[in-house]
């Protein structure tokens, strides 16, 4: 067996903070999972995630606010507006251009675009970038899943959307719409030509 051949998952990222309850307060305003762990560590896992992130005393020599992680989201605005409603301090919106962030979403909300930031109280940053369908080669084309209600209900809105468009350059009804839905929905999670 060769080392390709073996599963490694990232299952936790160590994050530096300075006070842990001042941080526990925080992760947890965000809404993530509070999981159970040894009490020097304290865990949480953002919703639909199957990554955790940790802290506590002495788990790693990092300086405090010197870590970036990127949230994957299908909605940067609703995101966005959700941490906004919950006392979250987030960036305006922008999205990246040749010549650097421009304001504003991407005009054609194309994936990996359009993103927000915000930071913890340590300074830890996160960027929230809108990703809806991924770039060939990103994703292990075999099982296809989503991580959370709200992520299919998202799927399902933009594949309904491409449907119209499909039925309108044919010019007819669907009567295999299960099929073209399934077909389009797994070729967003996987990279794969979408279905025309």
């Amino acid at each position: 067996m060769s080392v390709k051949d073996i599963d490694m998952k990232v299952e936790v990222i160590v994050i530096p903070v300075s006070d842990v309850d001042r941080a526990k307060e925080f992760y947890g305003r965000l809404g993530w999972r509070l999981d159970q762990t040894p009490p020097h560590v304290v865990q949480f896992t953002p919703h639909g995630s199957a990554c955790s992130v940790q802290f506590g005393t002495r788990l790693t020599s990092a300086a405090p606010g010197s870590a970036k992680g990127y949230l994957i989201v299908s909605d940067v605005k609703a995101a966005r507006d959700a941490l906004v409603a919950d006392g979250i301090e987030v960036s305006e919106i922008f999205h990246l251009s040749p010549d650097g962030p421009v304001e504003g979403l991407d005009p054609e909300r194309r994936s990996y675009f359009s993103c927000a930031t915000f930071s913890d109280p340590d300074g830890n940053t996160w960027l929230l970038q809108e990703v809806t369908a991924r770039l060939p080669g990103r994703i292990d084309p075999g099982p296809t899943s989503f991580g959370s209600s709200s992520d299919l209900a998202s799927a399902l809105r933009r594949t309904e959307l491409a449907h119209g468009e499909h039925k309108k350059r044919t010019g007819e009804a669907d009567p295999n719409w299960p099929d073209w839905y399934a077909e389009y929905m797994v070729s967003e999670q996987t990279g794969a030509e979408p279905p025309q």
